[in-house]
């Protein structure tokens, strides 16, 4: 065999290796923060299938690199792919800022399941209670048993009063 066949597949194999390490650090990290900000785990869960997906785009771009495929025609390749994906979020572009906010609520916002909010909308001011938290939207149901869904990256832009927790 080849020096060069044998690094690449040592290389290879190290990655392998590595990445359920990343995977499970990194997990624990986002599970720590939830335990300790008292998060529901299923938002623990949506924040580690956003990070997990980052993970894998990574090692298979580390993986490419390994491998030595041909840069040029790579090169080629993903930026006519980027050039379709970009469109697409453009033209999507609140799903994509929906779910950034939703990792930002997640890591900085002090939200809970159960806490009454007031948003502080001049148009359409809500006093709710918050039912759950999405990738999406997060999910509020006031006094009256009115259901309503509110998209994330509004939680970021307007004021945001928590009144007090629900007493179950």
């Amino acid at each position: 065999m080849n020096a060069d066949v044998i690094k690449i597949i040592i290389s290879t194999i190290f990655v392998f290796i590595v990445y359920p390490l990343v995977r499970f650090i990194i997990n624990k990290l986002i599970d720590n923060v939830a335990k300790f900000n008292l998060y529901n785990e299923n938002r623990a869960k949506m924040i580690q299938k956003i990070f997990n997906t980052l993970i894998i785009f990574v090692i298979v771009t580390i993986l490419i690199s390994i491998w030595g495929v041909d840069t040029k025609n790579l090169l080629f390749t993903l930026s006519s792919v980027f050039a379709v994906i970009g469109v697409a979020l453009f033209a999507q572009w609140s799903i994509l800022s929906n779910v950034t906010a939703g990792i930002v609520i997640f890591f900085s916002l002090q939200l809970r399941i159960g806490d009454k909010i007031k948003i502080h909308d001049k148009d359409f001011p809500i006093e709710a209670t918050l039912k759950d938290i999405k990738a999406f939207y997060v999910y509020l149901e006031t006094d009256e048993g009115e259901k309503i869904t509110y998209p994330n990256n509004m939680i970021l832009q307007k004021g945001i009063s928590i009144c007090e927790p629900e007493k179950n």
